[in-house]
């Protein structure tokens, strides 16, 4: 099965035509092959994504953080209106994070790529680029600006384009976020090639509606799980799944521990509030008392 352009929900529809405009501009101001080039020239050791969330449950009670760095969605407007991308990265780190997510787009998201490498520059966690992958010239893109795991989105690609964006990133050493939110693509997804740089998101958000259900991670990560049981041939190996959207107290994720979900991408909970380390420090806490 794949994707056809009356299959994206129309809000995706409308950032993958922004995003199709943007690479046609990107390309014409510097050449996939001079892109190419400089990635070559590079050569940046990556930090690990998938294993920091690997190795990050034990301190934090069987939680690992992904925490996100994000100003604004299509569907709130503006959530953080001090936004210092640099000084919440610091603050994500000394709270206990796993890992950063940062948003980079800039025409629904208010974000920009210099806010990756500015989280960059003052973190030592891996850095998740969160934009909308559809095309080789980003994920080139991606490694010189630092990410170290970039996101596709199942809802918006078909399978010629993940199969051909999930190769070349993890050729470049980096670590792959997999997001879905119907079982459909779930089924999908799972005709990636299996590699210990797949990360597995499901996404709680109906894209259509924008409500939020938690039970989609919970009804999803049975079928996942199941599927690349097989697979699991060691503690390494063993998937990874991160639930997203719609967690919000130590009581969803304390819900998800009980369904043996330890990785959460938490975004918005944290940068409605002035100080988003803060934030996170209490969800934490509150997951410790609560065990």
């Amino acid at each position: 099965m794949t994707t056809t352009h009356s299959d994206i929900p129309s809000v995706l529809q409308r950032i993958v035509a922004t995003k199709v405009e943007e690479v046609k501009a990107a390309r014409a101001a510097l050449s996939l092959a001079d892109l190419k080039a400089q990635v070559a020239a590079a050569n940046k050791p990556r930090r690990g994504f998938a294993a920091a969330l690997r190795a990050a449950s034990p301190e934090n009670n069987g939680v690992g953080i992904i925490a996100e760095i994000k100003k604004a969605s299509p569907s709130k407007g503006v959530i953080n209106h001090n936004f210092t991308p640099a000084l919440f990265a610091q603050q994500y780190e000394q709270a206990g994070a796993s890992c950063l997510s940062v948003l980079t787009d800039r025409d629904y998201f208010q974000g920009d790529d210099t806010y990756l490498i500015q989280a960059a520059n003052v973190s030592s966690l891996p850095i998740l680029r969160k934009d909308f992958m559809i095309d080789v010239y980003q994920i080139y893109q991606s490694y010189l600006m630092g990410a170290d795991c970039i996101l596709l989105i199942m809802a918006c690609l078909d399978d010629t384009q993940v199969q051909e964006l999930h190769a070349l990133s993890i050729e470049l050493g980096m670590d792959v976020l997999i997001e879905v939110h119907t079982q459909s693509e779930l089924d999908r997804a799972l005709q990636l090639p299996r590699s210990a740089h797949n990360i597995y998101g499901i996404n709680n958000r109906d894209l259509n509606t924008f409500d939020v259900d938690l039970q989609t991670t919970l009804d999803l990560k049975n079928i996942l799980i199941e599927a690349l049981s097989a697979d699991a041939d060691n503690a390494d190996q063993k998937p990874l799944i991160v639930t997203e959207s719609g967690i919000h107290s130590s009581d969803d994720i304390r819900l998800m521990l009980s369904h043996d979900i330890q990785h959460f991408l938490i975004g918005e909970q944290f940068m409605k509030t002035d100080h988003p380390g803060q934030a996170l420090q209490s969800l934490l806490a509150g997951v410790a008392v609560d065990e």
